[in-house]
């Protein structure tokens, strides 16, 4: 049976701010959390995991047709993940008060009564995660929250790339071992958020530059809240003027590319200049929906293959540690058996005479005790 639309339209529309680390994901998130119907909520980093494992499940839960327990029930893929991803957001939602009363505990300090905390989110009834990996998930945020909303973030590779190297300067935590990984990075991150947009077109993906977000605040904010379909609110531009975790990149600082693959670098900037210079598709994409898809079941298979190896691994590691107890036990058995002829010879030996010779009732030839 199809997952009814009632029970789809049923799914709030939650909202990911997807892009490269270091192009501005955090303070975006925390704009829109100031608005009175959205949830900006910490950086969660498994929920892009979870529909690749939902994906998996669905596979062996549907492997034998009619004689599987899904395909019996024709039960899809889709209404399978969108389930669980309405159980997750009927989670957060239902415990929003929670996540509101510990963010006042922390700013509040331990000085301050708890019944001074005045609730905020209890009329909030949308909410906002971003998550920078999740720029690698879209497809499997997509099969979760059928509903969701995305807004990809684009800042230049250049200033992305400074500010991933130096973020350990400010935070000690590094984002990017040298220069070729945070390129890497980046690209992977922006052409997923391209393939996006061609895949799910305006009304899924919105692009925003970070350089309208810091230039023109007001004018960028109006535009996502009018893609998110919630009014524009004043107070949504308070995180900017904090510049939340900001890396604070000197304007010395230079990238050290001695040990860069140049064919990355020059990739990276000629796709950075394709997106200054082109705005996203108008449309979706059938073809761009099939290559962001394939690219999904790709993850879902790599990660099978995975699990599986690592359930075959396991079993011989459980196999052969029961050889080796086994092995161990036999051992500890011999020892056993032959301890009372060790103690018995290291006996004879401690009686021997200082002339060598044996007491009296010993037989040095056989070295046992008895008569001649």
């Amino acid at each position: 049976m199809q997952v009814p639309n009632t029970a789809l339209s049923e799914i709030n529309k939650p909202m990911f701010v997807v892009g490269s680390p270091r192009s501005g994901t955090s303070i975006l998130t925390w704009c829109l959390g100031q608005h009175p119907n959205i949830i900006p909520l910490e950086e969660s980093g498994w929920m892009g995991n979870l529909a690749i494992d939902l994906a998996i499940y669905y596979q062996t839960g549907s492997a034998r047709g009619d004689y599987s327990l899904l395909g019996s029930m024709d039960v899809t893929k889709t209404e399978f993940s969108a389930v669980f991803g309405k159980s997750i957001n009927d989670l957060i939602l239902r415990h929003r008060l929670d996540l509101d009363r510990k963010r006042w505990r922390r700013a509040a300090g331990p000085k301050i009564p708890s019944h001074c905390f005045v609730p905020q989110y209890d009329a909030k009834t949308r909410w906002v995660d971003g998550t920078p990996e999740y720029s690698l998930h879209i497809c499997g945020l997509r099969n979760l929250f059928p509903e969701a909303l995305f807004i990809h973030i684009f800042r230049d590779v250049t200033s992305v790339v400074r500010s991933m190297l130096h973020f350990h300067h400010v935070s000690g935590q590094r984002l990017a071992a040298n220069a070729q990984e945070a390129y890497s990075y980046w690209m992977r991150t922006v052409s997923n958020c391209l393939l996006a947009e061609r895949a799910y077109g305006p009304s899924v993906v919105f692009r925003i530059r970070h350089s309208d977000l810091i230039d023109t605040p007001e004018a960028a904010l109006r535009s996502v809240f009018s893609f998110l379909g919630e009014p524009y609110t004043p107070e949504c531009l308070e995180p900017l003027a904090q510049r939340i975790n900001s890396s604070n990149v000197p304007a010395d600082f230079r990238i050290d590319s001695r040990e860069t693959d140049p064919s990355l670098v020059e990739q990276a900037m000629r796709l950075c200049r394709e997106v200054e210079e082109s705005s996203q598709p108008l449309e979706a994409s059938p073809a761009a929906i099939q290559e962001i898809e394939a690219a999904f079941d790709k993850q879902v298979q790599f990660v099978a293959t995975i699990a599986s190896e690592y359930r075959r691994l396991a079993m011989e590691v459980d196999r052969k540690s029961t050889i080796i107890q086994h092995l161990r036990a036999r051992r500890q058995r011999s020892n056993w058996r032959r301890s009372p002829l060790r103690a018995l010879r290291e006996s004879f030996r401690r009686g021997t005479r200082k002339d060598g010779r044996y007491p009296a009732g010993g037989n040095a030839e056989s070295g046992a005790p008895g008569g001649e």
